[in-house]
């Protein structure tokens, strides 16, 4: 069984995050949608962590930008 054989998640690494309530909530709840909304039997599966890494993407594109002290002034750093 070679490497590009194993499923996604075996290929990733583990990391840790504490998140707010609201924002598992809304996790779970894109994820269902847009796992409901998918086309054709072989489309990779939509999971809360697969748009926790979409989300920590889009947060690298702009590293540049981000600055502060506090987890407030870092998000509104970034227009958020």
């Amino acid at each position: 069984m070679g490497e590009s054989d194993l499923p996604r998640y075996l290929s990733l690494t583990r990391k840790e995050a504490r998140i707010r309530d609201d924002q598992a909530e809304a996790l779970a709840t894109l994820s269902r949608r847009l796992m409901r909304s998918r086309r054709g039997a072989g489309a990779e599966r939509i999971t809360d962590n697969t748009l926790i890494r979409i989300g920590i993407d889009l947060l690298l594109q702009h590293a540049d930008q981000i600055e502060g002290a506090t987890e407030d002034e870092l998000r509104k750093s970034v227009s958020l």
